[in-house]
Formats: C-alpha cells, structure tokens, sequence
C-alpha cells in the first residue's frame, strides 16, 4: 500500500468517524444542542479536525442524509422491475414504508430535520431525486398506456408520495396506543396506496 493510498484510508476512517458520532448526538440531544465542539470531543479530536472534513454542522449533516437516501434508494432498487406500472407504484410505497419502519431514526433524521433542507440545490445524482424518480417515472408509464387519467405526472407521484410518506411518519412515530380507536389496521399500508392508485384511474374499481 502506497502513502497516498494508507493517507486516504486514514481520511476516510476519520471521516467514518466523526459521521458516526454526529449520527448519535443528534439522535439522542438533537440538532440544535449539537455544536462541532461537541462532535469534536465525542471523538476525542480537535474541532479543527472536523473541519478538515466538513464545512460546517450542515454540511455534515447533508453528508449524513445523503447517505440515509442512497440507503433508501438501495431499498427501492432491490424490487423487481414490474411491467405494469400500477404494480410497480404498490411495491415501491411497501418499500418506502418498510424502509421507513425498518430504520426509524435514520427516517427521522431524513424527513423531520428541516435544518438540512436549506437551500439545497437537487441534481439528478442524487440518491433522494433518484428514489422518487422511480414513482415518477412509473406514474408516467400508467399515463402513457391509458390506465391513469390525463393527469400532470409530476403532481399525480407527488400525491401519491405523500400519501406514503404519511402514513410511514404515522407509524414510526404513534405508539398503537395513539392511535384513534385503536391500533393501525394490519393492511393500512395496502389501502393507502390502493386508494391513492384508484383517484387516479381511468375507470372505477379497482386498479
């Protein structure tokens, strides 16, 4: 191993590191208690260091939900591709769900920290854009072959996205207790989307 090569490493191990750390302070004191000073002595470094690495706590922080969306998009790409785009729609929200429940705070941290999302500039690169491309674009296959209704695209997998997306928040933050009149019905998941797909159908019925 070359020094270039052994200097990268150590790079990226400290790297490793200091995200590892920021993950659980901001799990477990939140966001706004959590300052580079207190990352740096997490880890027993310098805040220098830290800046080596990272601009400031919200470039550290998009570094962080960057690689939660490239987990989610790993999720999403390990379906199998469906022909039909309905299909495809149903298991792509029971994938976004089940990522959702399988990794709460890792969700958490996503959705419902607005300290990363300012003023960001989305590219096509990105695993988030890239994750709600395949709704979109299974959305536009359902427009296309005249299952769904000559709809914008664009606002018919927004629709559908947020329909999931609720339904996901709902489950990974109300205790079954919460619930109104008792716990979430076991095929919740299934009809939200199943009504979702059906608002945007050509004819009645089911999809």
């Amino acid at each position: 191993m070359g020094i270039t090569e052994r200097r990268e490493r150590e790079r990226e191990k400290v790297r490793r590191k200091i995200l590892d750390a920021a993950r659980e302070l901001f799990e477990n004191e939140g966001y706004d208690k959590v300052t580079m000073r207190r990352i740096a002595e997490a880890i027993e470094y310098s805040p220098t260091t830290i800046y080596l690495h990272f601009e400031d706590k919200d470039d550290l922080v998009r570094a962080l939900c960057n690689e939660d969306f490239a987990r989610l998009l790993e999720a999403l790409s390990l379906i199998p591709p469906a022909a039909d785009p309905i299909e495809s729609i149903r298991q792509l929200g029971r994938a976004y769900v089940g990522f959702a429940v399988s990794n709460p705070n890792h969700f958490r941290f996503m959705f419902m920290s607005p300290q990363h999302h300012k003023d960001e500039a989305h590219t096509p690169e990105d695993p988030g854009w890239r994750s709600f491309g395949a709704l979109l674009d299974a959305v536009k296959r359902g427009v296309a072959a005249g299952r769904f209704k000559a709809v914008d695209p664009l606002t018919a997998a927004q629709v559908l996205w947020m329909n999931v997306h609720g339904v996901a928040c709902a489950l990974i933050t109300m205790p079954p207790a919460q619930w109104p009149h008792g716990p979430a019905a076991n095929d919740l998941v299934d009809q939200v989307i199943e009504n979702g797909i059906r608002g945007l159908l050509v004819g009645p019925g089911k999809a």
